[in-house]
Parts: structure tokens; C-alpha cells; sequence
């Protein structure tokens, strides 16, 4: 700024200063020095990035507009996609500052290699899967022998190598000794939304999904499903915690406190995302 403007702001806010009544000019002064020293800061949104498995793609949507309701300067952008792929990403610098797994050994990982914060490590739940369908003429209650029916073709699971629900519905397939049989028949999602949108669409017969998508208000009532028994396939635990990148980011700690808070476990429960003890 030029000399002479500067000398008639401050002739300006001399001014001003003169007609705020004694009492006030204090705050006022303060107020002045505080906007001097943090212009960027009180302009400047906080924002948190979040990685976020798939199941979690209608679940999310209902606990970020509870966390906006009381955190609404916090920007949340998030990526729904498949565990592992995110827990690479992390791993090369990806910059996310809140990962969100279904697998909760990619978060641990992440942590022994460095590139997260042990002391945020929460596991906030347990996923299920179910058998789904919105053929009307396929009975699912009827367990996963049905897909060994003729009139099933196409039978959607999510990525066993990138997706830990992919993993957990090989697993059941192939401890109810119907792996071999069916491969040929199966279609692989990238992740587990995907996967549902394979079922959803119908452009598969049925498909291996979770739990909390076929919860959600969107797909509630929407065909039928079946709860895979949890002794077919590995305990699906889930994990959140703090990359390297948010060590400095005070709103993804604070978006992490609101994820271990009661309001948010009664969100999760509503997606049927229950831990042991409940």
C-alpha cells in the first residue's frame, strides 16, 4: 500500500476511534490488532479429506450432515472406494487426512509403516454381509445354494484382492463349497458400491454385499436379502485413524471425536454397523 494511503487509513481509523464511546474502544482496538495478525486464518475454511470404504457410501452421508449441523466452517470431501486400493494410496502420499477401512489391519499397517497416528486408531465397527437380489423370482432366504441354480447366471462380489468384502464373500463361497462351481458366474465389482449397483441395476441375478447398504433408506425394501452366517467368512472389523498429513489439521481430529461420540454410534447403528459388545 502507498505511503499516502496508509497515512489516511490511519488518520481514517483515528477518526473512528474518537467518536466509539471510551468504554468500547478497547474491544474495539483488540479486535483491530486480532484481525491484523489472523487475516488469513479467519478467512480460511478448515477442511478434512476422507478415505472412505465403500460400505460406508449412504452411512457417511447421514453422519457428515450431523457433524455439519455443529462443525459447519469444516469442508468435508470424501472418496468412497475399495480399502486396499486407499491403504496403497496412503501408503505413496496420498493426501487424505481421515481413512475410514474395512479392514481394520490397514489402518494398523499404516501406523507401524509410519504413516499414521497410533493414538487415533478407533475401531468404530463390525460389518456384516447378505446375499441380494432384486430378481422377484429368486429366493434368497433360501441361503447361497441358490446360486447354483440354472437361472442364476451372474453373481456380483467386490474385489477378494482389493476389498475386504470381496475377501469375506469368497470366503463364505468357498467354505459352503461353492467356489469352484460358481467362478465362472462371478462378476467382480472395484468395491463394494459397486458391487451393489451390479445387484441394484439387475444387471446381475445376485450378489454378495453389506449389510449397510441394503439398510440404507435408499435400498430399504428393495428387493430381498439374506444374512450370510458370520462362521463362514473372517470377522469384518473396521477401522478409522489419522494419516501423517493430519498431524496438523485440528478439524480431522476433531471430525474423528465426533466418529467415536454417541450420536455418531447411534448413526452407525441404524446401518447395522454393531460392535461386539452391543
Amino acid at each position: 500500500m502507498p505511503r499516502q494511503s496508509q497515512t489516511q487509513g490511519l488518520l481514517d481509523l483515528g477518526s473512528r476511534l474518537a467518536s466509539i464511546p471510551k468504554e468500547f474502544k478497547r474491544f474495539f482496538i483488540l479486535l483491530v490488532w486480532l484481525a491484523g495478525i489472523f487475516p488469513a486464518q479467519a478467512a480460511e475454511r478448515a477442511a478434512v479429506s476422507i478415505a472412505a470404504a465403500g460400505d460406508l457410501t449412504f452411512c457417511l452421508d447421514e453422519l457428515n450432515a450431523q457433524f455439519r449441523k455443529v462443525h459447519s466452517n469444516v469442508t468435508l470431501t470424501v472418496t468412497v472406494g475399495a480399502s486396499g486400493n486407499f491403504f496403497a494410496q496412503i501408503q505413496r502420499g496420498a493426501p487424505f487426512d481421515v481413512f475410514l477401512s474395512a479392514d481394520m489391519n490397514y489402518p494398523r499397517e499404516l501406523v507401524r509403516a509410519g504413516k499414521a497416528d497410533g493414538k487415533s486408531l478407533t475401531r468404530y465397527a463390525v460389518g456384516h454381509i447378505v446375499l441380494w437380489t432384486v430378481k422377484p423370482h429368486l429366493v434368497v432366504t433360501n441361503g447361497l445354494g441358490v446360486l447354483t441354480n440354472a437361472g442364476v447366471r451372474k453373481i456380483a462380489i467386490a474385489s477378494p484382492e482389493h476389498a475386504p468384502y470381496g475377501r469375506a464373500a469368497k470366503a463364505a463361497l468357498e467354505k459352503a463349497g461353492l467356489w469352484n462351481a460358481l467362478q465362472s458366474r462371478i462378476v467382480i465389482g472395484e468395491n463394494i458400491a459397486q458391487t451393489a449397483q451390479f445387484v441394484e441395476s439387475g444387471n446381475v441375478d445376485a450378489g454378495i454385499v453389506a449389510l449397510s447398504l441394503v439398510s440404507a433408506p435408499k435400498l430399504k425394501g428393495v428387493g430381498a436379502w439374506w444374512p450370510v452366517p458370520e462362521e463362514l467368512h473372517p470377522r469384518l472389523e473396521q477401522g478409522a485413524v489419522l494419516t501423517r498429513r493430519a498431524e496438523t489439521n485440528a478439524a480431522a481430529r476433531v471430525y474423528l471425536d465426533f466418529l467415536r461420540s454417541d450420536e455418531a454410534r447411534a448413526v452407525f447403528n441404524r446401518f447395522g454397523f454393531r460392535l461386539p459388545s452391543q
